[in-house]
């Protein structure tokens, strides 16, 4: 099996749990493997780091050649990742030496390598992971490099005494310095900037240092730095690189009359030569980036390689604002600090020289922030065009209401690949809005959540009430139902609607209306506590049909009275019309029924089925709450920023809905 070639930010599966990773240097250096948790950070102190000489821990067992042998499943239960580092001895940095290579096999050979490209005055770095993720484990090529040396990796990740464990560890030498820039393999890769390069990484929400660069976005070249200024001990935070590979950065400003300040890495064109550019030497200008193509993400299909192009501009524009927020902070901290030590000077608190101190740190601050907002709009007119480009591109379940793909609908021949539930975005670049796309089958219902919510449904609208709340529910849960009837096959999926409540604006029967009035629902409404019961009834039974059909080995065998078409249940007023068996029997739908075709689709406020107790709880966290008006709640699983969820609905007024119904119900007939 070859191993696969990483870049920088990318993830690889692990096929088993028994691994070995070597590291190798043109330079004598030190191993060392950090034992942390969820957030990188290292649980028990220097009790959890490896290293020559230390003691061995379950599951990881250092040799004295440097090579690193793992079995996963050994490993102590809170142990969330290993972090394998290269630590230099003193004096010594990576910018004269040939680039360092991971590589990572298992029992049957070669897993992945990874070459750490793009260094310059680093003495430290973090190789790669090995980390947890959905039952299994996973490489990443990390690449993080730190200036300040072992002392500036082991305090970012939590070490306790990180100089005197440093000094340990990183003994002075008198070797000299090779002057080789080929990589042990006899050539050199451009596989991306240095992620770190000339300072110490910040740490994000959750502790771990902010990785701003895609795996996906392809190589981009070493990275020219500029040293960032000095930042007490207390500072736990400092400027993250904004570097996004195959994205032109603006060069380095030089230093000001304050001293060398912060400033993006700038990666060459690519076709420029791989060796690392001194912050001193002239930069040419990169090139300009080639134009976005919808489908350049992995993939079998067209629809996956959209779907996945998609999560991956989620993740750059996540990215991209946590390097800016993370610049912003560390600006304002560079301030305080300033401004303190002017404070510290009886002399230099009042009169015309405190005055001007003040400003000139306003000034620099502002400085900072101006060139970390100048990084952000790059980004982002790079994000905004590439999704023009995929918006174009998309299939009807996966494009918005206004796309063409709606106005020139036509029956499909198989189920969606995902489908587009709304759209997401920051704050910073509110225009970019990233669709919100989820698998199908659904792996969890949908809740369109008619409770807490904004004040309004945006900017100068009126006060939301409660009926309000719900008539937008309602929309939503029409358009969503809609978007899944018109993308199955004709028949293929069926609607059932459980509208018990009163009539009225936002009330049961505006949910199943426009629905009933195509014919496109499989049945009458069941409104009635008996007719609830029944229709629940018929679909449980299908459920439990469909798995041991399934279990026997013959998937296509059912009884004729069995309908094979997917089945929707729309259900409106929850918890109105249930008793505690009906309840049982929709969470049992709702746990297994996705998995035989069985979806469902509920409009509710949580609030109002207290009523039935703490026993419902698992039951709402099971499904994905859609929000019924634009509301900011849900956090991406990067840096966990809390993104604006805005529902995929028709404009208000706007015909298509009505008439794309018809023609389902045509194509039907």
């Amino acid at each position: 099996m070859a191993a696969a070639e990483l870049v920088r930010g990318q993830n690889h599966p692990l096929p088993g749990t028994r691994i070995t990773v070597r590291l190798s240097s043109a330079h004598p250096a030190a191993t060392a493997v950090l034992l942390t948790d969820e957030s990188g950070r290292l649980a028990d102190g220097e009790g959890r780091l490896v290293h020559a000489g230390s003691p061995e821990l379950p599951g990881v067992r250092l040799a004295a050649d440097g090579e690193v042998a793992v079995d996963l499943g050994a490993l102590a239960a809170d142990v969330h990742r290993l972090q394998l580092a290269l630590l230099l001895p003193t004096g010594r940095t990576f910018r004269d030496l040939p680039a360092p290579v991971a590589a990572v096999a298992g029992p049957d050979g070669g897993i992945a390598s990874f070459t750490l490209t793009g260094l310059a005055d680093e003495s430290a770095l973090v190789a790669v992971e090995l980390y947890r993720r959905a039952g299994g484990w996973k490489v990443r090529a990390v690449g993080q490099g730190y200036a300040g040396g072992a002392t500036a990796l082991l305090a970012d990740h939590g070490c306790p005494d990180p100089s005197a464990l440093a000094a340990a560890l990183t003994p002075e030498v008198s070797a000299e310095l090779p002057t080789s820039r080929r990589s042990a393999d006899g050539g050199q890769r451009a596989d991306g900037g240095s992620d770190g390069a000339g300072v110490v990484a910040p740490t994000g929400a959750a502790g771990s240092p902010i990785n701003t660069v895609h795996p996906r976005r392809g190589p981009s070249g070493p990275a020219a730095t500029t040293p960032a200024p000095e930042v007490p001990p207390s500072a736990a935070r400092g400027p993250v690189d904004t570097t996004h590979p195959g994205r032109p950065s603006p060069p380095p400003p030089a230093a000001g009359p304050s001293g060398p300040v912060f400033a993006p890495p700038v990666p060459p064109s690519p076709s420029s030569p791989t060796s690392a550019t001194s912050p001193t030497s002239p930069t040419s200008a990169p090139s300009s980036v080639p134009p976005p193509i919808a489908g350049d993400a992995a993939g079998a299909t067209m629809d996956e390689r959209l779907y996945n192009q998609v999560w991956g501009i989620f993740e750059d524009a996540a990215r991209s604002a946590a390097a800016y927020r993370s610049a912003v902070e560390y600006a304002d901290h560079r301030q305080d600090q300033e401004i303190e030590a002017l404070l510290a000077d009886p002399r230099m608190r009042f009169g015309p020289d405190a005055e001007l101190g003040r400003l000139q740190a306003r000034t620099r601050r502002d400085e900072l922030e101006g060139r970390a907002r100048a990084v952000l709009d790059r980004d982002a007119e790079q994000l905004r065009e590439e999704l023009q480009v995929v918006e174009r591109a998309m299939p009807a379940a996966m494009a918005a209401w206004g796309s063409a793909a709606w106005t020139a609908w036509q029956p499909v021949a198989e189920r969606p690949f995902a489908l587009r539930l709304g759209d997401l975005h920051l704050p910073e670049n509110p225009d970019i809005r990233v669709p919100m796309l989820t698998r199908f089958p659904l792996h969890r219902g949908l809740w369109v959540d008619t409770g807490s919510g904004p004040e309004s449904a945006g900017p100068g609208s009126a006060p939301l009430g409660s009926a309000d709340r719900k008539a937008f529910g309602t929309g939503v849960a029409t358009a969503v139902a809609a978007r899944l009837l018109a993308c199955h096959p004709p028949g293929g999926l069926l609607l059932h609607a459980v509208a018990p409540g009163a009539g009225g604006p936002g009330g049961s029967g505006d949910a199943w209306a426009p629905f009933a009035r195509a014919g496109l629902l499989a049945g009458p409404p069941a409104t009635s506590r008996a007719e609830v019961a029944a229709l629940l009834e018929s679909l449980v039974e299908r459920v439990d049909l469909v798995q041991m059909a399934r279990r026997a080995g013959a998937p296509d065998t059912l009884p004729p009275h069995v309908d094979p078409a997917d089945r929707l249940l729309l259900v409106h007023d929850f918890p109105y019309g249930f008793d505690d068996r009906t309840v049982a029997r929709l969470r049992y739908l709702a746990d297994e029924g996705p998995a035989v075709g069985v979806h469902l689709l509920l409009v509710a406020d949580r609030a109002e089925s207290r009523e039935y107790g703490p026993l419902l709880d698992p039951f709402w966290r099971g499904l994905t709450r859609l929000a019924p008006v634009e509301q900011a709640y849900l956090a991406d699983p990067w840096v966990e920023h809390l993104w604006t969820f805005s529902p995929a609905v028709p404009r208000p007024g706007d015909p298509a809905l009505p008439a794309l119904l018809e023609a389902i119900a045509r194509h039907r007939r």
